[in-house]
């Protein structure tokens, strides 16, 4: 199979599944290497077709407008507070879709996440347990922003007030 072949195939599974592909899992469907995919998702990517990647393999962009209002929130707190935090905004309705922070050499960083349930927030937290690795907000003592997505304003009423009753949005 050719690399033009494969690459739209790629694109047709990213497009059927509700599941983040890893690049790993896409290799070895395709019997290539896992550095193969990577370089396939860099063209696609660079191509404008929407590939995101989470913590927990590929997805597409799905239409903004099938996922509600989009918001973004300041939130400051230690590293024993992250899986309280991600907790809090999912089992309430929320979803988290990336976290930035402003570093001093680097500028703002920003990574994706797409958590939309206790599931991938256990998932994103177990990979960053296995690979001993530090949240992003580590970095800037605590400080980042989250991009959080709500079906309706309730939701993100709900999910704002409780994080700002819980001390872990940032005020001054």
């Amino acid at each position: 199979m050719n690399a033009s072949i494969r690459r739209e195939q790629i694109i047709e599974l990213l497009t059927h599944t509700e599941k983040p592909l890893s690049a790993s899992t896409l290799a070895s469907r395709f019997s290539v290497s896992r550095q193969v995919i990577v370089g396939d998702i860099a063209l696609l990517r660079a191509s404008g077709s929407g590939i995101i990647a989470t913590p927990r393999g590929y997805l597409l962009e799905p239409p903004e407008q099938q996922y509600g209002l989009e918001i973004e929130i300041a939130c400051m707190h230690e590293n024993d507070r992250l899986a309280e935090e991600l907790y809090t905004v999912v089992d309430l309705g929320g979803a988290i879709i990336d976290v930035t922070v402003e570093h001093s050499v680097y500028g703002q960083i920003c990574a994706p996440l797409h958590i939309c349930s206790r599931f991938d927030a256990d998932a994103f937290l177990e990979k960053l347990r296995t690979a001993g690795a530090q949240p992003l907000c580590a970095l800037t003592g605590g400080i980042h922003l989250h991009r959080l997505r709500c079906p309706n304003q309730t939701v993100q009423l709900r999910v704002l007030n409780t994080l700002r009753e819980k001390g872990l949005l940032f005020q001054k």
